[in-house]
């Protein structure tokens, strides 16, 4: 029963110095570290003749099919899921409207969700020769020094990658969030929606976070991640929860919206990265609601998470 209420993942910080001058424009840092990422990854281990990893002999065992397409590796999942969610995220959020000198050190963090088979050495690899090759708009040159795994807590579990070299064999335990209800009763909360969010509710985006669509979203994003990288979906009453969380009050909304777009390198056309950043205030029985929460801050809620987009922060009010 334990199992059923702890969702799992690895924290892994990638750190850097500046070669060069590199540039991280608004809401732009996560696309900028997610951009050349992919297509540097599918070089790595890809064949030269690979199309395209839906016709990929070996995609069921392909790191890239298994990170980047992750449906084509694994075959359909469960009926009404148009795709598998992605076993990954950026955090990169702080590097923002962002100048880094030459010489200067930076970082950012990759959560992984996949803990039986993270892949993390391509991870290494790729951002190795993307950090040589450039990043941003002036493709600033740097330089992979270190690469270390986090506990919940930001403190070092384990060094990875140093001096050019990878250091162990063996990851530390992931990191661990028990979704079980806390004890003390909880009536109101402040969510900061640290990068740009975009909800969906009856396949339309929301403009404002209602805590029924958000919790909602979060819940089940947190259901499908266990469900096709951990050890299976919640075993949790969907319906009631859903309907307990429609109860809750949003009784400040403070938000701002946020306009940003990337360019595809594949198909040439341009994605919107938008959303809303802010702050939100709710009322009501919080408390089975408070893990799930937390959680949003490590795995991100609504579109385009892998990105960066959706993170949270949870403050309890007095």
């Amino acid at each position: 029963m334990l199992a059923a209420l702890t969702f799992e993942f690895y924290r892994f910080r990638f750190r850097f110095r500046a070669a060069g001058e590199l540039y991280f424009p608004p809401f732009k840092s996560g696309n900028i570290v997610r951009g050349a990422f992919g297509n540097l990854f599918r070089k790595l281990v890809c064949m030269p003749d690979c199309q395209d990893a839906r016709s990929c002999q070996v995609r069921s065992s392909c790191p890239y099919a298994l990170v980047f397409e992750p449906k084509a590796a694994h075959g359909e999942g469960p009926s009404g899921l148009g795709d598998w969610p992605r076993p990954f995220v950026f955090r990169a959020a702080h590097l923002d409207d962002s100048t880094v000198r030459q010489g200067e050190p930076f970082h950012f963090d990759v959560h992984i969700f996949d803990v039986q088979n993270p892949t993390l050495e391509y991870f290494v690899l790729s951002f190795a020769r993307l950090a040589k090759e450039g990043l941003g708009p002036g493709r600033g040159r740097a330089e992979l020094s270190a690469v270390d795994q986090l506990d919940m807590n930001g403190a070092i579990a384990a060094g990875i990658f140093s001096a050019q070299r990878f250091q162990l064999d063996e990851l530390a335990a992931p990191c661990s969030v028990c979704l079980k209800e806390a004890g003390e009763p909880v009536h109101r909360v402040r969510i900061r929606f640290v990068t740009p969010t975009e909800l969906k509710s009856g396949h339309q985006v929301v403009d404002s976070p209602e805590f029924g669509v958000l919790f909602r979203r979060l819940r089940d994003r947190i259901s499908t991640l266990r469900t096709f990288y951990g050890t299976g979906p919640l075993e949790i009453d969907f319906r009631a929860l859903g309907e307990r969380a429609a109860a809750v009050r949003m009784t400040r909304c403070q938000l701002q919206k946020t306009d940003a777009d990337r360019l595809s390198s594949r198909s040439g056309q341009r994605h919107p990265l938008g959303g809303f950043v802010g702050e939100a205030e709710y009322e009501g029985q919080l408390a089975e609601f408070l893990p799930y929460l937390h959680l949003g801050k490590w795995v991100g809620v609504g579109r385009q998470t892998v990105w960066g987009k959706g993170e949270l922060e949870l403050t309890e009010c007095a």
